[in-house]
């Protein structure tokens, strides 16, 4: 092979190599860490979490906030529990602004791992494509700010997933940050505000409810956000702005 024929090659797998790694290391830490980044685990270990965050604050809050981002950056498992223990160190308040704030560092992490390996090139395709593909495209640039809450306020899109399709989609990087910041919040509210109460729940003996993000007084508020996110896509199939996807 020519040199000049392996350059190309070579600068295409630089280009890939922060997305290679997030993938390789996700999939280690999905096998090797699945049992550490436990509830069991922050149970066991509550007492000299709270001594060590009691002796050293700011520095308990840095090295949670860069624990998190290297969660979410690398896909790990444990980001609930991640979560659940800003709540358990922090309470409600600057828990949820640790943990939202690491989280979206994290995201945008992965974000730009996959627009910078692969979001260009396949982004190109997907504007040079015809019939179905490219109507949904256009349908989802058309109404980007409405498609990046929606992915971020339905609890069933998993989160690695909302973080790598806006990167396909060629969505601006200060568009997914903010959506991402804002658009976890709820969530992050909820988990948060758990984590802040599990003295009671190791007290008793108990784990968290998680499950309470379905719970009707939360799901309902989120599923009205949910209703505000769709209301540009409504208005613009309703009035035929940008239909697109006609």
């Amino acid at each position: 092979m020519h040199q000049d024929q392996m350059k190309p090659q070579k600068s295409a797998l630089l280009r890939r190599l922060p997305l290679i790694v997030i993938l390789v290391v996700a999939g280690i830490g999905a096998f090797t860490l699945r049992d550490y980044l436990s509830f069991d685990t922050l149970r066991d270990n509550r007492a000299a979490l709270l001594a060590f965050r009691d002796d050293n604050y700011f520095l308990t809050a840095l090295g949670f906030i860069a624990a998190y981002v290297l969660v979410v950056a690398f896909s790990l498992p444990g980001a609930t529990i991640a979560t659940l223990t800003g709540g358990f160190l922090f309470g409600t308040v600057l828990g949820t602004a640790f943990n939202v704030t690491a989280a979206t560092i994290g995201a945008t992490l992965i974000f730009l791992a996959a627009r910078h390996g692969l979001g260009a090139q396949l982004g190109a395709k997907l504007e040079t494509s015809k019939g179905v593909v490219k109507r949904i495209k256009d349908g989802i640039d058309a109404n980007q700010w409405s498609m990046l809450f929606l992915i971020r306020l339905v609890p069933a899109v998993p989160f690695f997933v909302a973080n790598l399709v806006p990167a396909f989609m060629q969505v601006p990087l200060y568009r997914f940050v903010v959506s991402t910041f804002f658009g976890i919040m709820p969530g992050a509210v909820v988990y948060t505000s758990v984590g802040a109460g599990l003295g009671q729940v190791f007290a008793r003996g108990d784990t968290p409810d998680l499950g309470i993000i379905f719970a009707p007084h939360i799901l309902f508020p989120l599923m009205g956000l949910v209703a505000l996110a769709l209301l540009p896509i409504l208005y613009k199939a309703v009035t035929g702005k940008k239909d697109v996807l006609k």
